[in-house]
């Protein structure tokens, strides 16, 4: 077996997925509870919720997409 082939197999794959992303729609959710963010608060907010439950995270667009919806009031307390 070539040590490329070594992979997680399709249903593990999209069980890693949806549990990433239920990860990031709860820090959102939770971000989006406060009052009077400035985008870089909530930015900060996010990152701070989602540093330490991934691998090697790196804050990307969607995150300051995310952080610039919460303060616009894109989403509400009872999404």
């Amino acid at each position: 077996m070539d040590t490329n082939d070594i992979r997680w197999n399709d249903e593990a794959r999209a069980k890693i997925l949806s549990d990433s992303d239920r990860v990031l729609r709860e820090a959102v959710v939770a971000v989006a509870s406060s009052k009077d963010l400035t985008s870089d608060e909530a930015f900060a907010q996010l990152n701070g919720r989602l540093k330490d439950r991934f691998i090697d995270y790196e804050p990307g667009p969607d995150i300051r997409k995310y952080a610039d919806a919460i303060v616009a009031g894109e989403f509400s307390e009872a999404s």
